[in-house]
């Protein structure tokens, strides 16, 4: 089992930044390939960003590409979300997910364990 707990999000401006972390515990951390998935209001669940376990592989949505950028610190478990020139439309609670097993990284049903979400507010 794996519990990951996200922090971070809160409210900005249009072209503003935040940063968000998601801390794992349980499993080794470093195994786990890392995900940030993202939902607004009367929306489905969508991809955003993810890094292969080792961190050499990352995938990022075109959405976000150029502007967000996924890393990790498998020394202290947990995985980060740099988010920069934010728009209103990114407005949504944000979470964290790990797999181990395969699959799209692009698809939610790829992993196994996600955590409660933060929500991250852009104003216009």
């Amino acid at each position: 089992q794996v519990q990951l707990v996200e922090s971070g999000g809160g409210l900005v401006q249009a072209g503003g930044s935040l940063r968000l972390s998601c801390a794992a515990s349980g499993r080794t951390f470093s195994m786990y390939g890392m995900g940030w998935f993202r939902q607004a209001p009367g929306k489905e669940r969508e991809f955003v960003v993810a890094m292969g376990w080792s961190g050499s592989s990352t995938y990022y949505a075109d959405s976000v590409k150029g502007r967000f950028t996924i890393s990790r610190d498998n020394a202290k478990n947990t995985v980060y979300l740099q988010m920069n020139s934010l728009k209103p439309e990114d407005t949504a609670v944000y979470y964290c997910a790990a797999r181990d097993r395969r699959g799209s990284y692009y698809e939610p049903r790829s992993y196994n364990y996600w955590g409660q979400g933060t929500q991250v507010t852009v104003s216009s």
